[in-house]
């Protein structure tokens, strides 16, 4: 569905850029309230910051209420958001990372 929407570019329309992860939930709920997109990947030569959407403007209420009820971090041209909660995800690892290392330099200092 989201390819074949290419007129969406020619009418007023915002660009919303959701992360990778959340890709199938997003065009899931878009697909069940009867909301057009259109994206293509191929254009996008990066996709660190999302995968980007063209959505008319007109179901922008009913695409806020699919971001917020689905916890869904998306955000628009201007304004790049990352994933607080993967920075802090991997902030965790790799916390326990370093504590791993100097438990084991601690063990074989000791073992000495």
């Amino acid at each position: 569905m989201g390819k074949s929407n290419f007129d969406i570019r020619l009418k007023n329309h915002y660009k919303l850029y959701v992360l990778l992860k959340d890709k199938i939930v997003f065009e899931s709920e878009l697909q069940k309230n009867g909301i057009k997109y259109y994206y293509d990947i191929d254009e996008q030569p990066l996709i660190d910051s999302g995968i980007r959407y063209f959505l008319l403007d007109s179901d922008r209420k009913i695409v806020d209420k699919i971001l917020t009820s689905n916890s869904i971090i998306a955000t628009i041209e201007s304004l790049p958001i990352t994933d607080y909660k993967d920075n802090k995800k991997m902030m965790k690892v790799f916390l326990l990372f370093i504590l791993v290392i100097v438990a084991i330099i601690l063990i074989i200092d000791f073992l000495k």
